[in-house]
């Protein structure tokens, strides 16, 4: 399908917006953070994703709402790792504490290239400089969304000049029912094991089992009103998780990915944010299940190892998929 004007970033680039469908589904995804703006299934009158018509709205209070992000999604404790014996400093965008999302200036707040679109794909792509954000090496990023039938399916890639830890990450807050709250929906997770976190949201190291915590989401329970920014160690089994809104819309994620990040949006103000179909979203009203390497993986021997040499490819291959619950 043709890409349509969506606005124009600050630095006077212009900021395409195209739609792929399956007939099913529809996402709608703008060159800016290679973001899914909007997601449309047949039959249901409200999107399935947080997103706004206003342009302006994703350089601000919806920083990285849809958006492909990285090198490194996720934190880096103070923006310090060593790799092969050389030490990088990053950028510290968080409270001056930590890298979050790859830099203030990361891929999930750059306008990519529209490299590919068919009426049911798109893929964009990326390149980043040696040493941009502090990370070693060039990189060359691309993902691909593609829908097909009732699923949404985002394959990204990277490929390094030099050894880089690199975790790419989709950052959609979902929503499967007009209630503006995901705390009555209902979660299960295929993991057995979680990353506690410090105040700076940074793994303190330890890989805890979830049983007998507000993280054992094993067997289906409602999400409720506890905090969640938490990397879940998934088993490897699929469906990874499950989220059932409560008309019984379900949405299962499948993924190559080791860790899931899950965030129930608690930031959010309590007069909200205005969002499409002039939805205001306040704390809570969207579920983030970001598939991801864990965070600060490489300053944890013990976690699984992040970096990408010359001559891999990164991949991060996740599916998405609606279906009406029985």
């Amino acid at each position: 399908m043709m890409a349509r004007l969506f606005g124009t970033r600050p630095d006077g680039e212009a900021v395409q917006q195209v739609k792929i469908t399956s007939g099913a589904l529809t996402a709608s995804i703008l060159t800016h953070g290679a973001t899914l703006q909007d997601l449309r299934l047949k039959g249901v009158a409200h999107p399935l994703v947080l997103g706004s018509e206003r342009f302006e709205d994703y350089l601000g209070p919806m920083t990285y709402f849809g958006a492909t992000v990285g090198r490194y999604a996720n934190r880096i404790a103070d923006g310090r790792f060593s790799l092969d014996g050389k030490s990088y400093q990053l950028d510290l965008n968080e409270a001056g504490r930590t890298c979050l999302h790859g830099g203030g200036n990361g891929i999930g707040v750059r306008n990519w290239t529209l490299e590919a679109s068919t009426p049911d794909s798109a893929t964009f792509a990326l390149l980043l400089a040696d040493g941009d954000m502090g990370f070693p090496g060039r990189c060359a990023i691309s993902v691909t969304y593609r829908v097909t039938g009732t699923a949404l399916e985002i394959t990204m890639e990277a490929t390094p000049s030099d050894p880089c830890p690199i975790s790419l990450a989709h950052h959609s807050y979902f929503c499967l029912d007009g209630a503006g709250d995901v705390a009555g929906q209902t979660l299960q997770i295929a993991a057995e094991h979680y990353l506690p976190v410090d105040d700076r949201l940074i793994p303190s190291g330890e890989i805890a089992p979830v049983a007998e915590t507000p993280f054992d989401f094993r067997t289906p329970r409602e999400i409720g009103t506890h905090g969640y920014d938490h990397n879940f160690c998934l088993d490897g089994d699929a469906p990874a998780a499950r989220l059932t809104g409560r008309d019984g819309l379900v949405l299962e994620v499948e993924t190559d990915a080791p860790g899931l990040q899950v965030y129930n949006a608690a930031h959010l103000p309590a007069e909200g944010l205005p969002g499409l179909d002039g939805l205001a979203y306040g704390p809570r009203a969207g579920l983030a299940m970001e598939t991801q390497e864990w965070p600060d993986a490489p300053n944890h021997e013990d976690f699984p190892d992040p970096v990408i040499r010359p001559g891999e490819v990164y991949r991060n291959h996740t599916i998405y998929r609606f279906t009406q619950g029985a």
